[in-house]
This record gives structure tokens, C-alpha cells and sequence, in this order.
């Protein structure tokens, strides 16, 4: 009898001090959680400083942007009109109780609202702490959403949106809120459950935590954090994928969207579970710091995202917003490099180059110390763009070969609403006033699979078989140390319409100018240009078009007038004015077989625009079957079948395997580097001056990577 009493009082004690382990851990983590909400100082100070540098948008969708400007400083002025004009129910008058909008939902704005001021009632940075003004107002505008109970009809502000913001004001107001008011909290949160992939799992998880700390549940805790960090992987379907991109809503690239919110709540939830058992572990952490700096890295310039990671979410100011996202990650995990080279950004330039391209994302990087290139596109495996709930209206092409050159931050910030969105710049679509139009459902592809590129770490090309919409073409970009060579093949039409392949489309910064007999010559309106060689030169960019007899090119310096609403729903009616320059080449109606060769010379002068030696780079072949150029001590040989060629006198070369291929010299020999853009091949064999090399194509997730013999 008394060995029973004495395993009784055993376990008892045992599971006495189990369970104030596991309270010790859940006060552990609600402080943290606290913590990570209040303003800190410390190493954000600089950031935060910069921050307030950019003005605050007045109209706001995207969650990460929603999230970045609760880390500005409190807007006193901003912070005495919540509290003076609060309505008797709790409401406030600048916000739209009644919207319907599927993105832009204004009554989010209430939930915003509502953490910023529990942020002010528990930070002691203001004289608002602890203050009955700030708590009589947060505590009436809770009342009104406990009873309101307002619904949006797009499903994420109900299950992840608005308990995401609530919960956070929740923790920060737990102590001061009545059963009543924590029950309904409570209530809020379970709209909220566990399921979903990617992103959208995480931020679900996330929600369903908030929930069971605020109900002691120790269990349901650890399992909202073992689902949070399950998600820490590559290779799932969607989510970091091998090459370091990020995948939601299918095989479709979202750096800019779901990505960074991935990559930004991991960081976060990092801090949140720091001292605890529930602490990531060493090979978690790697992912992320490696997600950060293999993938996120690459796609930043000088303090601004790149457009061809936007995917859908092009707000105003957004390549700042969401490169700032970033640097507080980046902050996070102790990436000071990342940190230091865009934040401020630079006065010219980057430390970080390379050449990289994202083969299970069709998207391509390349970097130079003074500018950056990048492009996107899409093939049978990859999405190119998607319309959803009102966002991205006119960006059907935005995954047809987009290319746009970085050297000033500037040049495309913020463009959009002065777009002609069939020339966005690298693309080859039709010309048309009609508006543009989404197909397929809300998800852009191109019809083919011979997509991908070929690089050495420095320089590459990139490749695209083009079949979208009755337009065909053979796309490569040879993309060296100086320039960006962009070739075009094999283009056809079967409609009536004319097509279009756009050089470039950006803000005026300077005068565009084109050189005549020697001279710079200023162009303004519209210019028309025959197919002889062309050199143009706008900013520090130029562009050389090689001389071609069967296309003309075309030159727009004008003012034009657009609106953000037009692509984002989202948006006030309000026009907007601004001055563009563009260039395009005229393929006419019905073009068969048409070619197109023009050079993007960044970083330069006029001067050297105009004394920049073609000589230097040679177009061996670019027809519908093989884009051959030699170029920068390189070959570069995109074969869509096999073929064989003479490339010197001293140098034969047989694809034997389709695909795209560099050839570089090396101590009187040659090094071949291969990538197979179909990503089906298992082997495959060149043939250079009847020596045999084989190549053993990586197979599964790693298809498409570069092979280099």
C-alpha cells in the first residue's frame, strides 16, 4: 500500500512539474511574442530610420506592406484622431464598413488599427501606456467587431487576414480583456484552422497558435508550432523549391507574394520560439538563412525587388516595400552583407554578383557590380502570372520573356499606370487597343516546354520556345559582363493583329535619343525607324538594334495618363500622370519566320552607346532551329534539334541532344557546360571536333540544373 501512495505522489509530482514546465514555456513564448510586437531600437533603429523615409500608403492590400508599417514610429498626430473620432459604436468615419472588395478590404483597416493602438497602450516609448483614453477606444472598437462580426467575401481576410492582425492585439491586451471579450476573441481566432499548403498552411497555423495561448493549451501549441515548422523544406509541391524560389498557388514563382510572407513569418516565429524547446532546430535554420541568401539575394537591386518577382501584387511603391521586408529578415537571421549593400541603398551598384537562373521557375538573374538584368518567363511546368481577386488585371504577359535592366532604382518604380501593357519590355505579343484580357481560367502559360537557361555562375543564356495565344518564337538572351544580347527567331502569327516585341518601356529620365549620321538627335511624341541598325540611348542605358531589312522599330517619348485601379481593383479612381519612353520592333501582320537581334547596353554613356564595336559580338545563326552566338570568349548555342556547325576554322561542334549549351576556352581546350530546357532528358551528347562528351542529366527535382564538362 504505501509503494502505491509513494508511485502515486511519484507521478503526481511529476506531472506537477511537466506541467509548470510547459506553463514556464508558454509564458516564455507570450513574452517573446510581446516583445517581437513593441517597438525594440537596437540594430532595426537604422532600418526603421529609412523606413520613415518612405511615406506611408493610404491604401493598403498586401499583408507584408500591412506588417511593415506597424513598425514605423507612432504617428502621434495620426494616433490623436483614432481617439477624437471614433464613433459612439466604436467605428471610424474614413473607413468603408460596407466594402465588398475582394482585395483592399477596408474594414481590415479597423483590425490594423486596433493593434496599433494596443501597441501604443503597451510600449513605453509614449506617454500612452497604460493610458484609459487609448484603452476606452480599443476596447470599443473591439466591441464593435465582437459584434459586428464583420465578413469579407474573399475567404483569407476571414481565416488568415483578420485573425493574423486581431490575435497580435489579443497577446499585446490578454490582461485587459474581460471573459467576455476573451471568449469573443477567442471566437475570432477559430476562424482559423489547420490545413492548406505553402504559405497559406503556415499563416493558418500561426492563427490556430495565437488561439491556444490565449487558452493555456500546451498541446495545441506545440502542435501549431510542428506544423509551422514542417513547412521548413524544399521540394514540396509548393513552398522553397530545390533551386531557391518559392512556389503557391502551383508551379508558378511568388518571391515577392507568399514567399517573402513565408520567409518573414519563419524569421519571426524564429525569434517567437527562441529559449524554448520549441526552438528550430540547426538544419531549420540553415533553410532559412540559405532561402535568404541563395534565393532573395539574387532578386533585390540596390534596395528595391525586382518586378519579375511581383507576380501579382504590383502596388505602388512595392519593389521598396517588399525589399525592405526583407532587410528587417535579413536583420533577423544575421545576413549583414544583404543588409548593408541595399539598406540604404547604394550610390551605385552592388558587391553582390553572378549569373543565376531559377530552373524550376524560369526565371533568370544576372548581376554585374554596376547593374542587374533579369528574366521571367513560363513554359508547360510553370505559370507565368495569375489574376486573383482583382489584382494584376492587365499583367497576362508578365511571364512572356520579361526583361528589364537595373542600374538606377528608379527607372520602373512605380510605372504601371502608364504602361502599355502588350509591350511590357522583353515580350513578343500582339498590338491592340482592345483591353488586355486574361484566358485559361486566371493563370498565364506558354504552350511549350523548351524553356531554361545555361550559365557558369557568371554568365549564361537563357532560352524560350514560345507558343502562347497564335504566336510562335524561338526567345534567347546571351547575358555577359557588358551586355545583353537579345535574339528572336522563327516568329509567326495566325491572327490579323500586328506583333509587337518590346525592347524596353520605362519611366523618362532623360531626353531619348537616337543617333543620326554621327549625332545624337533627341526624339519626342513618336518615331518611326527603318530596319537598317539603330543605336538609342536613354538614362545610362543603351540599345543597339542590329540591322535587319524585314522590321522596322518604333520610339515613344510622351506623357501619358493611367490609373492604378485599372490593374488594381483595389485602388481609388484617381488618374495619375507621368512620362514614358519606350521601344519596340514592328513585326507587321502575319509575320512568318520574321528575326529580331538587339543589344541592351546598361550602365554606359552615350558616347560609349555610340563607339560600342559590333564586331565584338558575333551572331552565327538565329533561325527557328539554333540561336548560336560568339560572344565574350564564349559560344553560346541554343539547339532546338539536332544540328552541326563549323564554328571556326579550328573548332566543329554537333548538338547530338537538343538544348542549350556554352562552350568556353581553357588552356587549349574546352569546357561545355549543358542544361536540357525540357527538363525530360536523362543523357546527353555533344560531339566537338569528333570528340564525344556526355553529359548525365540530373534527373527528378534537380531537371534543368547545368551540367558543366
Amino acid at each position: 500500500m504505501k509503494k502505491i501512495v509513494f508511485c502515486l505522489s511519484l507521478l503526481m509530482f511529476v506531472i506537477s512539474v511537466v506541467r509548470a514546465a510547459e506553463t514556464d514555456e508558454l509564458v516564455r513564448i507570450r513574452q517573446n511574442y510581446v516583445r517581437s510586437l513593441l517597438p525594440s531600437g537596437g540594430e532595426q533603429e537604422d532600418l526603421v530610420r529609412y523606413l520613415q523615409q518612405i511615406s506611408p500608403e493610404s491604401e493598403m492590400s498586401d499583408q507584408v506592406v500591412m506588417e511593415l508599417h506597424q513598425l514605423y514610429p507612432f504617428d502621434l498626430r495620426k494616433i490623436q484622431g483614432y481617439l477624437s473620432s471614433q464613433k459612439a459604436d466604436g467605428t471610424w468615419p474614413d473607413i468603408n464598413y460596407d466594402d465588398k472588395k475582394r482585395s483592399g478590404w477596408e474594414p481590415k483597416m479597423h483590425a490594423e488599427r486596433i493593434l496599433e493602438l494596443a501597441k501604443l497602450y503597451r510600449s513605453d516609448k509614449t506617454e500612452y501606456k497604460g493610458s484609459s483614453e487609448v484603452s476606452k477606444v480599443i476596447h470599443a472598437a473591439l466591441n464593435y467587431w465582437f459584434t459586428a462580426k464583420p465578413v469579407c467575401l474573399n475567404w483569407w481576410y476571414n481565416q488568415i487576414g483578420i485573425p493574423k492582425t486581431m490575435g497580435a492585439a489579443f497577446i499585446l491586451l490578454e490582461d485587459e480583456l474581460s471573459p467576455a471579450e476573451k471568449q469573443s476573441a477567442i471566437e475570432v481566432l477559430e476562424h482559423a484552422k489547420f490545413g492548406m499548403t505553402g504559405q497559406n498552411k503556415v499563416w493558418l497555423a500561426g492563427n490556430v497558435l495565437m488561439r491556444a495561448l490565449l487558452q493555456n493549451d500546451y498541446p495545441l501549441v506545440k502542435e501549431a508550432r510542428d506544423i509551422i515548422a514542417s513547412e521548413i523544406m524544399t521540394g514540396g509541391k509548393e513552398g522553397i523549391k530545390e533551386d531557391w524560389s518559392f512556389h503557391q498557388h502551383g508551379a508558378q514563382q511568388q518571391f515577392g507574394n507568399y514567399g517573402l510572407s513565408f520567409l518573414s513569418g519563419m524569421s519571426f516565429f524564429a525569434g517567437l520560439f527562441s529559449g524554448t524547446s520549441f526552438a528550430f532546430d540547426d538544419k531549420q535554420m540553415e533553410i532559412l538563412n540559405t532561402l535568404l541568401a541563395d534565393g532573395y539575394r539574387w532578386i533585390v537591386w540596390r534596395g528595391e525587388m525586382d518586378i519579375n518577382s511581383l507576380d501579382r501584387q504590383l502596388f505602388h511603391n512595392a519593389p521598396i516595400h517588399k525589399a525592405l521586408s526583407v532587410g528587417f529578415v535579413a536583420l533577423t537571421l544575421g545576413n549583414k552583407e544583404f543588409v548593408a549593400d541595399n539598406f540604404p541603398p547604394r550610390k551605385s551598384g552592388s558587391t553582390f554578383t553572378g549569373h543565376k537562373h531559377f530552373w524550376q521557375s524560369d526565371y533568370t538573374i544576372h548581376r554585374r557590380p554596376s547593374w542587374m538584368a533579369s528574366v521571367k518567363m513560363s513554359s508547360e511546368r510553370v505559370i507565368g502570372s495569375e489574376q486573383v481577386n482583382e489584382d494584376n488585371l492587365l499583367g497576362y504577359y508578365m511571364g512572356d520573356g520579361a526583361t528589364y535592366i537595373y542600374e538606377d532604382t528608379n527607372d520602373y518604380l512605380n510605372v504601371f499606370p502608364f504602361w502599355d501593357w502588350r509591350k511590357i519590355p522583353g515580350i513578343t505579343s500582339y498590338e491592340s487597343n482592345e483591353p488586355v484580357r486574361w484566358k485559361r481560367g486566371k493563370q498565364a502559360v506558354n504552350d511549350a516546354s523548351f524553356v531554361g537557361g545555361v550559365s557558369d555562375g557568371r554568365q549564361g543564356m537563357t532560352v524560350m520556345d514560345f507558343n502562347k495565344d497564335g504566336i510562335q518564337a524561338r526567345k534567347a538572351w546571351v547575358m555577359t559582363d557588358n551586355f545583353v544580347l537579345c535574339l528572336g527567331a522563327g516568329i509567326q502569327s495566325d491572327s490579323a493583329l500586328t506583333v509587337t516585341t518590346s525592347i524596353d518601356q520605362r519611366l523618362k529620365r532623360d531626353n531619348l535619343l537616337v543617333l543620326q549620321k554621327n549625332k545624337w538627335e533627341i526624339i519626342e511624341g513618336t518615331q518611326l525607324f527603318d530596319g537598317k541598325e539603330q543605336r538609342f540611348f536613354h538614362g545610362r542605358t543603351g540599345y543597339i538594334l542590329l540591322g535587319n531589312s524585314s522590321v522596322n522599330s518604333v520610339a515613344h517619348s510622351e506623357k501619358r495618363t493611367g490609373q492604378w485601379r485599372d490593374f488594381m481593383q483595389m485602388y481609388r479612381p484617381q488618374p495619375v500622370e507621368g512620362e514614358v519612353v519606350s521601344l519596340h520592333i514592328d513585326h507587321g501582320v502575319h509575320p512568318q519566320k520574321a528575326t529580331y537581334q538587339y543589344l541592351l547596353l546598361p550602365s554606359v554613356s552615350c558616347e560609349q552607346t555610340a563607339a560600342f564595336d559590333l564586331s565584338s559580338v558575333k551572331i552565327l545563326r538565329n533561325d527557328e532551329n539554333a540561336q548560336i552566338v560568339f560572344a565574350a570568349d564564349n559560344y553560346y548555342i541554343a539547339a532546338y534539334q539536332p544540328l552541326k556547325i563549323k564554328l571556326t576554322s579550328g573548332l566543329s561542334f554537333e548538338a547530338v541532344t537538343p538544348g542549350v549549351y556554352m562552350i568556353m576556352p581553357s588552356d587549349k581546350n574546352y569546357k561545355v557546360a549543358y542544361a536540357d530546357p525540357t527538363q525530360q532528358q536523362s543523357e546527353a551528347k555533344a560531339i566537338i571536333n569528333k570528340k564525344e562528351i556526355h553529359f548525365s542529366v540530373a534527373s527528378g527535382k534537380m531537371d534543368g540544373t547545368t551540367i558543366i564538362h
